[in-house]
């Protein structure tokens, strides 16, 4: 049967699993035990005894297939691309019906460029398959033909069930059962089910590099440290395991450490010299350190063997999209897709570039020839969900900023969303010189899955605000943030600030550098924003934490905990909080145009500032200093594991200055309601760390302690000191504005409300507490506004809201204020200063005098609508 095609390959895979219905056999047992130490020999990276062995075993007349199929193999893993050649050509003829000779043979024959003689492999697979089925009911067989169905363009998820799963089921020790699984999942972005896979195999073969190697790949995108743990595991069952190395290099260069990255590929070529994989990542190195003629003969040496090679470009495409190089990315995919018009990974790739380059329709089309092509594709699926979902979003738009939000949110506050983004447009771009010459696109996600998505292509990173890419922000909204909620107005500062150092050195500035120079501009914008210095952060700063300058974006790789990526963010801001200090704001704007020309970060440090030891070592003391100045008067001594930290023996009088001793004897105190008592080492914590904020702050505790006391004033005191310290303090906030509302305090209580909707702009309460201060201050318009706003929340109390709304609206709209009196009654209809208003609206309107008198009270309609 001749095909061409995917629906072609589809009709294949349909005939050949109807077919593979027969109860699969066992393999026949490999002869010798010879065979089987050979093969050991290739799997742990022996590669030049395995061939040597091969070849003199291929010298008998009646030599089994195996031993061509193991020398094929060791002569690709080293390079030998012509010597394989001539060995599959050879081996042809005289096995003319092995589908595993001829699947691997159409690697050999691309490695060497002769892309239809590949095909050729793929159409006699088709044919041997088509009529002779019954043959090949071995697992290996099984999965030769399986993979051949997947080149063919079948649906991975039938191939999974009918070949792989079936074979597994029938011969459990068939690694390239495990092997074919797992890759399927990663080539379709499935890590959680290539994860399971590479779990299970190891569970078999647990000292197989390949096994243990695709388990890293699995886990590269979530965590680098399982990552890093099974590449190690591998290259001590394979000290040539060549995938192993790339997939560290490529580690290595995400955290900027291209030496090292350099060494690893040293050791790969060494393998295999010719390695097209690795001579893409050199390329890549060079083209980062702006070498472009290394890129190029880099570039040429993967294309050796293969010249049209698309993975080639698409790989080195890739690595630059990592680093925030996508227009120069996207220019690799397409001079793969330039290659092979239907290679999708490079298809996928630059529909991903040009989302992020805000080129939006080609990318979109893009993400649909991708799901049309490939239905099992993760990314492209989630991708195409996405854009359903956002064909819903409303767009807000001014001269500089494209902003998209869900229609409900966008009513509630993105004209709030559009005026800070415009600030922040002003200032930033006046500070450091810049000019932008499109508008920024903003995306914000209500479902933090949605953001996952649309930033990473994958759902989930949690961890996440939001995420800059140059000219599009994509941001999670308030309602994604339900336990711990962040002040989107410092998420949005910081993240522009991103695109204006991004745009200013064309993508060209490490990770530590633009989330340092973000974080510091979120101080600079608001004290309250940003990271600061705390009790964590001193302990790790003096004790063995600090990264050197030099380091500073490995620290956002691989961090240990989720504080330790905190703490990179906090230590790249002090840097450059360090550099400006040191050496004027000038030298960093330097900087950045030195990157953008291309000029490597540590060298552009020390032209304009200077020798990057000196740097480090100044910065080191700089930090420590900060530390050092945290509340210097208490004492900073852990309490030794298992040792009480607040008995009530250990602090006589409350004359500790311990700060863990005084935190945990206030929580013990609190605890056990001895709310008096609670209050000592509470105020001995404030008064010697008055600045401090975030986790077991004495503020709110003490606020809940006067609070329990019934102390009112002495309560709010403290609200007053801590909201004026955090900028997510929404408790304080909220209490504030209760009890500045109850004693008429309207400016706090303007104050807190924004504070408040500064964090969570979603919630009713501050709209109700912001347009009765406005109100009374006789902020009418600003009054009005709140209230419509607040009626868009499903507030508890819509009758009133619609009521005090009625009043405002009556001078000036009598239609409108009839409406919302209206509305009132519908809520509440006893509700009798509603119906004198309504009275007072119609005889107005009779007599044609618009100005009636307004209730000089509210009077509550019911049970349902209390007194406010």
């Amino acid at each position: 049967m001749h095909f061409t095609g995917r629906n072609a390959g589809i009709s294949v895979a349909r005939d050949w699993l109807a077919l593979g219905c027969v109860l699969l056999g066992l393999a026949a047992p490999l002869k010798g035990a010879e065979l089987a130490e050979v093969r050991d020999h290739l799997l742990g990276g022996r590669y030049a005894e395995c061939v040597r062995l091969s070849e003199a075993a291929l010298r008998e007349p009646e030599a089994e297939e195996e031993w061509r199929l193991l020398l094929i193999q060791a002569q690709m893993a080293t390079g030998r691309y012509t010597n394989a050649l001539a060995v599959v050509e050879a081996g042809l003829d005289r096995h003319a019906q092995s589908v595993r000779l001829r699947l691997l043979g159409r690697e050999v024959f691309l490695q060497n460029g002769r892309r239809d003689r590949a095909q050729a492999m793929l159409s006699e697979i088709n044919s041997l398959g088509s009529y002779r089925m019954w043959a090949y009911q071995d697992a290996a067989n099984l999965v030769a033909l399986g993979r051949a169905v997947l080149l063919l363009g079948a649906d991975p998820r039938r191939v999974l069930e009918q070949f792989f799963d079936r074979a597994k089921k029938n011969n459990p020790s068939e690694r390239e059962v495990y092997l074919a699984s797992g890759a399927v999942a990663l080539d379709k972005n499935d890590f959680a089910l290539a994860a399971k896979v590479f779990a299970d195999g190891l569970k078999k073969f647990p000292k197989d590099a390949d096994m243990h190697c695709g388990l890293a790949r699995a886990y590269a995108p979530s965590d680098r440290r399982v990552m890093l743990a099974s590449l190690e595991t591998a290259l001590s069952h394979n000290t040539n395991h060549v995938p192993s190395f790339l997939l560290l290099a490529d580690h290595l260069i995400d955290g900027e450490d291209y030496e090292a990255a350099n060494k690893t590929l040293d050791q790969a070529l060494a393998v295999n010299p010719w390695h097209p994989e690795a001579w893409a990542y050199r390329a890549v190195i060079e083209h980062l350190r702006g070498r472009t003629s290394g890129e190029t003969v880099a570039r040429q040496a993967a294309r050796l063997f293969w010249d049209s090679n698309p993975a080639v470009d698409h790989l080195i495409g890739r690595k630059l999209s990592q680093k925030y190089r996508f227009a120069e990315g996207a220019a690799c995919q397409r001079r793969a897709l330039q290659f092979d018009a239907k290679f999708l990974p490079a298809k996928s790739q630059l529909a991903q570039d040009l989302l992020r380059l805000g080129e939006e329709q080609e990318g979109w089309n893009l993400v649909a020839e991708v799901h049309r092509d490939d239905g099992y594709d993760v990314t492209a699926y989630n991708l195409v969900g996405l854009q359903e979902s956002m064909d819903k979003y409303r767009t807000l738009t001014n001269r500089d900023f494209i902003v998209r939000m869900s229609a409900h949110e966008a009513a509630v506050y993105g004209d709030q969303v559009l005026e800070l983004l415009q600030r922040a447009k002003e200032h930033l771009c006046a500070k450091y010189d810049f000019k932008l010459d499109k508008p920024t696109i903003v995306e914000i996600f209500a479902d933090q899955k949605d953001f996952g998505v649309r930033t990473f292509g994958m759902p989930g990173n949690p961890g996440f605000l939001g995420v800059c890419f140059g000219s599009v922000i994509t941001a999670n909204s308030p309602a994604s943030q339900a336990g711990h909620p962040a002040n989107w107005q410092a998420v949005l500062w910081h993240e522009f600030c991103h695109v204006v150092t991004l745009q200013l050195t064309r993508n060209k500035m490490p990770r530590w550098l633009s989330e340092g120079i973000s974080v510091h501009e979120e101080l600079q914008a608001n004290p309250v924003w940003g990271q600061r210095m705390n009790p964590k952060y001193r302990e790790m700063t003096l004790g063995k934490e600090l990264t050197p300058v030099g380091e500073l974006s490995a620290a956002f790789l691989t961090p240990r905990t989720d504080l330790h990526l905190q703490f990179a963010y906090y230590e790249s801001a002090l840097v450059v909080e360090y550099l400006v200090k040191q050496f004027g704001m000038g030298s960093l704007k330097n900087i950045l145009t030195d990157l953008g020309n291309g000029v490597d970060i540590n060298a552009a440090i020390e032209k304009n500032t200077a020798p990057l030891a000196k740097i480090e070592t100044g910065f080191a003391a700089f930090a420590r200093e900060r530390a050092e100045k945290l509340a210097p008067e208490l004492d900073w001594e852990k309490p030794k594991p298992g040792e009480a930290a607040g008995s009530d023996a250990e602090l006589p009088g409350q004359s500790s200055k311990n700060f863990y001793r005084l935190t945990e004897r206030a929580k013990k105190l609190f605890r056990d309601k001895q709310y008096k008592e609670a209050k000592a080492p509470l105020e001995r914590l404030i008064k010697f760390y008055p600045d401090h904020t975030g986790a077991d702050n004495a503020y709110a505790l003490l606020a809940e302690v006067h609070r329990a006391l019934g102390e009112t004033n002495l309560e709010r005191q403290v609200l007053v000191k801590l909201a004026a310290l955090d900028a997510d303090a929404l408790d304080a906030f909220s209490r504030l504005m209760e009890l500045d509302s109850a004693a008429e305090r309207w400016p706090a209580v303007v104050e807190n409300a924004d504070r408040h909707l500064a964090v969570n702009p979603l919630s009713a309460q501050p709209y109700r507490h912001l347009a009765r201060a406005q109100d009374a201050l006789g902020q009418t318009i600003p009054a009005i506004k709140a209230y419509q706003t607040m009626l868009l929340l499903d507030p508890p109390d819509p009758a009133d809201a619609h009521f005090r709304l009625a009043r405002l609206l009556r001078p000036s709209d009598d239609a409108s204020a009839k409406r919302h009196v209206l509305q009132a009654l519908e809520e509440a209809p006893r509700f009798r200063d509603a119906h004198r208003l309504l009275l007072e609206i119609s005889r107005a309107k009779e007599t044609g005098d618009g100005a009636g008198r307004l209730p000089d009270r509210v009077t509550a309609p019911s049970a349902k609508t209390p007194k406010p």
